[in-house]
């Protein structure tokens, strides 16, 4: 079952958590650059919330143009990465200043998922709810 179809079952209550975080980690996600940004260097497309970085991930390029236009920035040009999710987890998220995790389609309002900085999802060390991670996160 692919990424989407996780998450909608997920969000159903009919979805198995393993699953889900098993089809993020293989799904290749579409990662916008920083915005000005037109090359990796510059850093990717994120949001703070919570004390947690989001970094914005896409399932494919209409789930990236439904973020664009509710943004009202449908007409300009959206340079992006094209990542596995276990590559977001497992070196993009510990390079970040602090807690982070991914917010899937965030622009779909049936279809969006976050996966938070715990156990499970992100490395240990990047947790916050494990003992030597990044602690609790007020």
């Amino acid at each position: 079952m692919e990424l989407t179809a996780e998450i909608a079952a997920y969000r159903a209550g009919t979805g198995d958590p393993g699953r889900l975080v098993g089809e993020f980690r293989r799904a290749v996600l579409l990662v916008p650059l920083a915005e000005g940004s037109t090359d990796p260097e510059g850093g990717l497309m994120s949001a703070v919330s919570g004390g947690i970085r989001w970094l914005y991930a896409f399932t494919d390029e209409e789930a990236l143009a439904r973020f664009a236009g509710a943004r009202g920035e449908a007409d300009r040009e959206w340079p992006y990465l094209a990542v596995l999710g276990a590559r977001l987890t497992d070196a993009v998220v510990p390079e970040a200043d602090g807690p982070a995790g991914i917010a899937v389609n965030v622009a779909d309002a049936d279809g969006s998922m976050l996966f938070p900085p715990v156990a499970g999802i992100v490395p240990d060390a990047c947790a916050v709810d494990v003992e030597g991670g990044l602690g609790d996160v007020a």
